[in-house]
């Protein structure tokens, strides 16, 4: 007994350390305090959304109807495409396939940036149909839910050519593609906040 324990360990120390089952986290510590942060003072906006409805209850079953529900669609639409183009960067990379990455990635910040497009077009729609940030707790409270996520939106951004650049200096492989990895988590919980955004604003009542 005491030798086919010492084989054992003597196996066991013979194992490379890389293949060794360890507890890992995606992305690295700062992405998870940043992602964190995000969560958090989304959620506390939601709160101040569930108390203003709560407090105004006719303001919020009208608002809906005051904004342009085909420009929330379609913001709904591109983040979901932009998100998936971002997974499918890092399965390329994943797969040591720098090109793939590099166009998946491209292909992500299109669609943050027409996320933004969309999002200003519909600021400037709202401006000449009078839904404006005064006088009704529901508008309020879409303008600040939509133009934090925005906010969130163009660092996700800035954070995509970031990785687009190391990228193309082959910074980032199958085995080290931390930073790539993290912008995809971040651009994830942008998704994440819309997706609760959405509804809220453009669907109930």
């Amino acid at each position: 007994m005491e030798l086919a324990m010492k084989s054992m360990g003597a196996m066991g120390s013979m194992v490379p350390p890389s293949t060794e089952l360890k507890g890992t986290v995606p992305g690295n510590r700062g992405i998870w305090v940043g992602i964190l942060c995000e969560l958090s003072e989304f959620a506390l906006m939601f709160l101040a959304y569930a108390w203003f409805k709560y407090t105004h209850p006719e303001d919020f079953h009208r608002g809906p109807a005051m904004l342009y529900t085909a420009c929330g669609v379609a913001n709904t639409v591109t983040m979901l495409t932009s998100g998936y183009f971002a997974v499918r960067a890092l399965l390329a990379i994943q797969r040591n396939d720098r090109r793939g990455a590099r166009n998946w990635l491209i292909g992500t910040l299109i669609g943050g940036l027409a996320f933004l497009g969309i999002k200003a077009w519909e600021f400037s729609w709202n401006i000449d149909h009078g839904v404006v940030g005064t006088g009704n707790s529901f508008v309020a409270m879409y303008y600040y839910l939509t133009f934090n996520h925005l906010v969130h939106v163009v660092w996700g951004c800035l954070g995509l050519i970031w990785v687009l650049l190391r990228n193309e200096f082959g910074a980032y492989s199958a085995e080290d593609h931390e930073g790539l990895e993290a912008a995809t988590l971040y651009w994830h919980a942008t998704d994440l906040a819309w997706i609760v955004i959405f509804p809220l604003l453009y669907v109930l009542r």
